[in-house]
């Protein structure tokens, strides 16, 4: 069981990216999918969720307009868009994946179980 995260590099403020999380040894339905962040002396901070069973998004409101979630059931991927980014936005962003949707807990680390092994994030000019 496996969660690869992938797409990370160098962009410039206002610039896009598109993260790939690639699941082996198991499939992404589970219940709900996950990005989190996190960047140097700070705690990881959540960024994105999807409902897997209706396909519902969720973000908080520092990304709300900026990054979009989706996955693609055949590739058995899941993506996170990022636009207009700028240098907050610098950090190791991982995926990850929870056995239960809890809408309310959607925020905290520790109701996600499976964690992608992160990508760097660099928004600078």
């Amino acid at each position: 069981v496996q969660l690869q995260a992938s797409g990370g590099g160098l962009v410039q403020p206002g610039g896009s990216l598109r993260l790939s999380c690639l699941a082996s040894g198991f499939t992404l339905d589970r219940p709900a999918i996950g990005w989190f962040r996190q960047a140097p002396g700070k705690e990881r901070e959540w960024v994105s969720r999807l409902s897997t069973n209706n396909d519902i998004t969720h973000y908080p409101d520092f990304v709300k307009g900026r990054f979009t979630i989706s996955r693609d059931k055949a590739k058995n991927t899941v993506y996170l868009q990022m636009n207009l980014l700028n240098p907050e936005d610098t950090a190791v962003y991982y995926c990850a994946t929870a056995p239960r949707n809890i809408v309310s807990m959607i925020r905290f680390p520790p109701s996600y179980d499976y964690w992608g092994q992160g990508t760097l994030v660099t928004v600078s000019s």
